[in-house]
């Protein structure tokens, strides 16, 4: 009896073990390493480890499969801890331990329901499973202002389950992530090639929709320039750096002059917009005589003290010229939690300089705003961050949009995997969308990106360097663009009626 509990006790320690490397596997299938096929591979292990298991040892194999992945997949968030949260690096890595172990509950409540509602195996993994991991997908990306970064379906923007974007989204190449693994894991486990059918059909699909122009190329090309200004955050708010600042980003626009619109990168414009009037005013007549339109990322605060985080647009914008506030503005509405607000502020500020970082204290744009123009295009605003939260964006874009626009400041994040993830889920937009992604960032990745979602041009980190591209517009709105995620949240209603119904058998 002792004996056959300790082998029991060993084979769920050799699960875990297990969860926690094929966790880590899934990281492999973003960006950087783009190695699509991990993805795949790890989630057929997660269910294989599942199988047979108490709803509770299911339970410490999920959460140990999200300690596996998000320890690899966004560990990189400890750089801004270290190098500008002036904490001892102990506390810094008790911070990042507690981050990660909050996103590997969602793994956890994903593989405790799975054994905790009762069915046989087929109905589990391919009807349950798949349904529910979307549904806990989009409570991480909803809950406590939401965490939807490295959602399977971002791993496959290289691979041939992209073509599924522009139908349903990125969540809906998870959910065929999910189905292929179950139909996979589930042939292992019956010993039954049958439900492979469901891998096939999926593969049916993609090839189908490869076969399909969701849009129009309309023939046209905008010549874009985006500078990439490489100012170290360490000094980019220093009063005495603030000019040097101005000058730089000055310097290489006016080197630029004959584009069609000039871009920098979000608050390249280090002090409030109602403090450079004279400045913007001057950018501004500078950008009209040479037909041009310049899009500028600069914070402001209003009158009753708030502050916001801004875009707006120079030049060759459809208004008569510029006075403060600019009359062609976005401001960003979803922020960064602890990044750029403090929730219960009074109490958490005085506790570390970790919540004291610069520009931490914004207040929320509208969720849906107009789209700002340039030079006669239509550009729909993501700052930064909002790029990873795929409704906002698509509420953004109307039938008249051009392009994506997002500015971001990833110096944050250094060297690490961070940017580059954040490049990724950009490109997941424009494959989403049909429509071009204009990306502009402080040191990197600047790029811009075409309706497939492909690279036309990026320029590399840490340079002082500005991107030329010629980018090709489109006509025309993609499913879903046009209808969301709601072919899978009825998709979700129907299996789950389906499910009550065979339990009640």
């Amino acid at each position: 009896m002792l004996n056959s509990k300790i082998f029991k006790q060993r084979q769920v320690f050799m699960r875990i073990i297990g969860a926690i490397f094929f966790g880590a596997i899934a990281t492999l299938a973003f960006a950087p390493y783009s190695f699509w096929p991990a993805m795949l591979v790890s989630l057929i292990f997660l269910l294989l480890l599942v199988h047979q298991q108490t709803p509770k040892q299911a339970m410490l194999i999920g959460f140990s499969w999200g300690i596996g992945q998000f320890s690899t997949g966004v560990g990189w968030i400890y750089v801004v801890i270290k190098q500008f949260g002036g904490l001892p690096t102990a506390v810094g890595l008790i911070l990042i331990g507690l981050l990660v172990a909050y996103l590997a509950l969602f793994p956890a409540l994903f593989t405790y329901l799975l054994r905790r509602i009762q069915l046989p195996l087929s109905i589990s993994y391919l009807l349950l499973a798949p349904s529910l991991w979307l549904v806990i997908d989009w409570f991480r990306g909803w809950f406590l202002t939401g965490f939807p970064w490295l959602w399977p379906g971002y791993s496959q923007i290289d691979g041939p389950l992209a073509s599924i974007a522009p139908v349903f989204g990125v969540q809906g190449i998870t959910f065929a992530l999910m189905i292929i693994s179950a139909s996979i894991t589930t042939a292992l486990l019956n010993q039954k090639v049958s439900t492979l059918l469901f891998t096939c059909a999926v593969i049916v699909i993609t090839i189908v929709f490869t076969q399909i122009s969701w849009v129009q190329e309309t023939g046209e090309t905008v010549d874009i320039a985006m500078v990439q200004g490489n100012i170290p955050q360490k000094l980019k708010w220093l009063p005495s750096q603030r000019w040097t600042t101005l000058l730089s980003y000055q310097d290489m626009t006016r080197q630029n002059w004959d584009a069609d619109i000039i871009i920098w990168p979000e608050a390249a414009i280090p002090a409030l917009e109602r403090d450079l009037s004279d400045f913007l005013t001057r950018l501004d007549n500078s950008a009209r005589k040479n037909n041009s339109a310049i899009i500028v990322g600069v914070i402001d605060q209003n009158r009753q003290g708030q502050f916001y985080n801004n875009v707006i647009t120079l030049g060759n914008n459809s208004t008569e010229g510029y006075s403060y506030p600019a009359p062609e503005s976005y401001s960003k509405h979803h922020l960064l939690v602890f990044g750029e607000f403090v929730p219960f502020a009074d109490i958490i500020r005085p506790l570390t300089p970790l919540f004291n970082l610069p520009m931490s204290s914004f207040s929320r744009g509208n969720y849906t705003q107009p789209n700002i123009n340039a030079k006669g295009h239509k550009l729909a605003p993501a700052i930064c961050y909002e790029i990873a939260f795929s409704d906002q964006v698509r509420h953004s874009l109307t039938i008249d949009s051009t392009f994506i626009l997002t500015l971001s400041n990833d110096t944050w994040f250094g060297n690490s995997i961070g940017p580059h993830q954040h490049l990724e889920i950009a490109r997941m937009r424009g494959l989403e969308h049909g429509k071009p992604v204009l990306r502009s960032t402080n040191t990197g990745l600047t790029a811009a990106i075409n309706y497939k979602g492909k690279l036309i041009e990026q320029v590399p980190q840490f340079k002082t360097v500005i991107l030329r591209a010629n980018v090709a517009t489109t006509q025309g709105q993609t499913p879903y663009t046009l209808y969301g995620d709601w072919p899978l949240y009825l998709w979700i209603v129907v299996s789950g009626i389906t499910i009550y119904v065979l339990r009640r058998l």
